[in-house]
């Protein structure tokens, strides 16, 4: 039975090294220090909202719909994300407030939503 890959110690919680791969047919054994992919450091939760992200080619209104979450909450876990693979989550100095009322008008986010985006806008 094969266990997802351990990227941090049970016990520190440090990053763990990749050291040894074992061919599951012949058995060929090789050690040395091995790099994983940024993504192999995420939590499953993570993993999952990546793959209904990419299934819904980055439409957050489809997203929201297969996970049943708002707009802020899609945009809040993309940041975290992008945040947890080491990238800079800069955001723009000032919200486009016309933007927010077009896609309210469209039926894209609630007026909940919006108002939460107008704040957000304020607060920065």
């Amino acid at each position: 039975m094969a266990y997802p890959l351990l990227t941090h110690c049970p016990v520190c919680s440090q990053q763990l090294k990749i050291t040894r791969l074992q061919c599951r047919h012949c058995q060929t054994i090789i050690e040395n220090e091995f790099e994983v992919s940024k993504l192999a450091a995420l939590g499953k939760e993570q993993l999952r909202f990546i793959e209904v992200f990419l299934k819904c080619r980055g439409n957050i209104k489809e997203v929201e719909k297969e996970l049943g979450i708002s707009y802020p909450t899609v945009r809040g876990k993309l940041d975290e994300i992008i945040t947890a693979l080491g990238y800079s989550t800069q955001k723009k100095p000032e919200i486009d407030k016309k933007k927010i009322v077009t896609m309210l008008e469209k039926g894209e986010i609630s007026a909940e939503e919006a108002i939460e985006l107008l704040k957000e806008g304020e607060a920065e």
